[in-house]
């Protein structure tokens, strides 16, 4: 019995350890929206939700980096009220940025919305869009 009880109290212990040692969930930061352009001149708005990807994307738009300009991230196929132009959004969950990426997700805004039908397939393959020409112009109030 003794031997049982030593062991019900080492668990709690290292339960009370580990309540103790964890940090509490970081608050979800409020959402930011940027609005990125590609060589069509095409505008495309962003939502970011990270707090260290929304300053680097506010050190872009400053000049005070020129680190990873370009944008990433996975295509939803509906479209964001804050983008209501476009047939597709990207998951602010999967945005990133870039230097360099491979050529199979390279595409431009619109080539995307004119064959969002085959994204996901042999075109953008997983969904993945990295336009090389993508760049930030400018943040935006949220709607």
């Amino acid at each position: 019995m003794h031997h049982i009880l030593t062991k019900i109290l080492a668990v709690l212990a290292a339960l009370a350890t580990l309540s103790v040692a964890t940090p509490a969930p970081a608050q979800a930061a409020t959402p930011a929206y940027f609005v990125m352009t590609d060589i069509t001149r095409e505008n495309f708005v962003v939502q970011l939700t990270d707090p260290v990807k929304i300053q680097h994307a506010r050190d872009l738009i400053s000049g005070t980096t020129t680190d990873r300009p370009h944008v990433l991230g996975r295509i939803t196929k509906r479209p964001a009220p804050y983008n209501p132009r476009w047939s597709y959004q990207l998951n602010p969950d999967t945005i990133s940025f870039f230097d360099l990426a491979i050529e199979v997700c390279d595409a431009t805004i619109p080539y995307v919305e004119d064959h969002l039908d085959e994204a996901g397939g042999a075109f953008l393959p997983g969904l993945f869009w990295c336009p090389w020409t993508s760049r930030l112009v400018r943040e935006i109030p949220a709607p």
